[in-house]
Parts: C-alpha cells; structure tokens; sequence
C-alpha cells in the first residue's frame, strides 16, 4: 500500500513515498486539490488531470446533505458523478463538527446537526460517516472524530480526544466488517485522525491509541483552526514521532507554500488546501517568490504572465494586465485562469519537493525557499479547511 522510498535523514524527517489506491498510484509528499461538493471550485476533472493532480478532497457532510445517498447510489459513486477516474480521498465530516458549531449537538453516539441549506435535522456519527464514505466509494476515508477550537482548555480538549478515540474504535470495528465500497466493490483505504489541540500530552496519547488500531494512514487535525503557526507546527512534532513509519501521515487543511514545505520537513506526505482557488477569486495568485495581488494598478498594462517560465494555461496564453481586466470586470475567466495558475503552483512545488528529495538537495531547497517567500493577507483561518462550512 505505501512504499516509502527514501528519506531526508539526518537532515530531516522529509520523506519520498508511494501510496497505492485502487483508483491509481500516489506519489508522496503530494498535495491535494479540495472539491468539497464534488467540484474543485471552478475547474473541471480534465484541467485537473492537465494539472497533473493525482488525488482530489470530497467532503462526506455536504455531499451527504446535498446531493444526498440516493443519487451517489444511482451514480456508481462520486468518481462516476463527476467524472474523475483518479484516486479521491473524504474527510469524514469530522471539520463540520468545529465549524457548524451553532447548528450541532455532539452526543456520545454521534453528532446532530440543523443542516446548513434548510435546516433539515442531519445526523453523522462514527458508523454512518463510514458507510457514506463506503457509498461515495472514495479511495482513502477518514475517521469521524471531533476538531477542538483554538484555543481550549485541557479539560475539554482531554474530553473531546476521549470521545474522538471511542469513535475511532467504532470507525476501525465497522471497517473491519466493511472491506469494500459498496458502490464501486473497490477496496478502500482507512485513516485515523490525531486529535488534542495544542498539548503535547494529548498529542501524544492520541497517535500511540490510533497507532494501536492499525489504520492504513493517519492524519493530524486540529490544525489550521486558528492557532499560530508556532502551534500548527507542533501539533505535527508532537504526534510525529509516535505514528508508524511506514504508514503515510496527512496534515489536514494545510496551508501556505513555506508551511507546506516545513511540514515536508517534519515527516507529513499529504496535504490539501482551498488556499489555491480561494484566493484566486480575490485576484491573488501565488509566484515563486511570494503573492501577488492582481487587481493593483500596477498591472493594468502589465504585458507579461503572472510568472515568467510557468506552464499553466493562463501564463501561456495571457499577460497580468489582461488578467486584471478580467478580474475587476468581475468576469468568470479571470478567477478560472488564476485558480489553474494556483493550482498549478501548488502541484508543480510537491512535484519540485520530490525531485529534490530524490536528489537528496531537499535541505538546501528548504533553506532557499521559506525565507524569502512572501504570503501577503492569505494566512489560514478557520474557514480554509474546506470551500464551504
């Protein structure tokens, strides 16, 4: 399932994997393009494949909510709905819990929720977020668990990881009886979720207890939510060291490109963010130095591309001023041919951190690249794990 093919050892825990799924192979660090409502906002599955991106995001809340069980069974799955053949990973939900907070009740059999579009009542707990899952027939799942808020005292964090491991012992038991989508009879892999906030002590409790299930992969949440970057970071040095090695680790809901790269540093192999195509609908495009915001006088006769020396279809064919135009015009193009520039940023900077791994020269590309890079007004916020609540 995941081979793991060379390390940044001693330099650091860098890793360069291979995850296996049965919609295809994933090449470790990889990052993940998120199509919440089974669309990446504004790009279609053939720009994606262009892209060259090997796995997308799903969310199991809204495609449950909306379209529903029903049409996903009528379809063969999400991967026949919308028309993707590579490998599709689901968050279990899990993140709706923290950011639907005003609308749910968490109970020990799971969560009730008015749900966001009619207000319908909605219930996800641990079983039922597996078998949506097993219905939208995604490659990889993720265990239902709760995401504390930033900040939170230990008590409630140390209550809220009691319940998140409980649930995870009834996503690994129903998985156990489960091996197969029901929709598309493919094998689907399983992720646990180390939860704790921002103490080591929690930390630490949740990765051994998940590493005892045995899941296929294992993720840290609970990041992303808030917290400075100092504590983002340590919610991965803090479980780190306690997950299998040969497992892969996903850091959920990350982030910018120099956090990308420093939690390469530290030992994570998947990554998924809105970053790329939210921005891009506020005319901000990432470069290799930096962002840039668009929409400034400075570019109205701007003639040349966003980067010069990208092959993304808008440094291609257009030039910054044109862009622009675009974007202040308020016209669809423009936040299309920024969101596949972005996209096409992010997956070129893991295909670059492959290269470099391979090369054994990622430590000096480490070096080069997080100083100097310049995120102006894009930092993570509660709402960047996911395009919608």
């Amino acid at each position: 399932m995941f081979d793991l093919l060379s390390t940044d050892a001693p330099r650091s825990l860098a890793r360069r994997g291979r995850l296996a799924t049965a919609h295809g192979v994933i090449e470790t660090p990889a990052f993940m393009p998120v199509g919440t409502q089974g669309t990446v906002k504004s790009v279609s599955p053939q720009e994606l494949r262009d892209l060259r991106a090997q796995v997308i995001l799903g969310n199991t809340y809204h495609l449950f909510v909306r379209p529903g069980l029903d049409v996903m069974r009528a379809f063969g799955g999400l991967h026949q709905f919308m028309r993707w053949d590579g490998p599709i990973l689901t968050d279990s939900g899990g993140y709706q819990v923290f950011s639907l907070a005003k609308i749910r009740k968490i109970t020990e059999e799971g969560v009730h929720f008015q749900n966001h579009i009619d207000g319908t009542p909605t219930f996800l707990g641990p079983e039922t977020a597996m078998e949506i899952q097993s219905v939208l027939g995604s490659d990889i799942h993720m265990a239902f668990d709760e995401c504390p808020p930033y900040p939170c005292e230990h008590d409630y964090a140390a209550r809220s990881l009691d319940l998140t491991l409980r649930w995870a012992q009834r996503c690994r038991d129903w998985a156990a009886a489960h091996s197969y989508s029901e929709t598309t009879a493919l094998p689907q892999l399983r992720f646990g979720i180390v939860q704790g906030a921002t103490f080591a002590d929690l930390r630490e409790r949740s990765a051994r207890a998940l590493a005892a299930m045995d899941w296929d992969g294992y993720a840290v949440g609970g990041v992303s939510v808030g917290e400075p970057e100092t504590e983002m970071m340590l919610a991965v040095e803090r479980s780190e060291p306690f997950l299998p090695a040969d497992k892969p680790r996903y850091a959920m809901g990350l982030g910018t490109p120099p956090q990308m790269v420093e939690m390469v540093a530290r030992g994570i192999d998947l990554f998924d963010c809105v970053l790329p195509t939210r921005i891009a609908r506020n005319g901000t495009a990432f470069t290799a130095a930096g962002t840039l915001n668009l929409r400034n006088a400075i570019y109205i006769k701007d003639q040349g591309p966003i980067e010069e020396g990208c092959e993304c279809p808008a440094c291609r064919e257009f030039s910054r001023g044109y862009l622009r135009h675009l974007l202040k015009a308020e016209e669809i193009l423009g936040l299309r041919l920024v969101s596949l520039h972005n996209l096409h940023f992010y997956l070129h900077l893991m295909a670059r951190v492959r290269a470099e791994l391979e090369a054994g020269t990622f430590q000096a590309f480490r070096e080069r690249f997080v100083p100097g890079y310049r995120v102006r007004n894009v930092a993570a916020s509660p709402e960047d794990a996911g395009e919608a609540p």
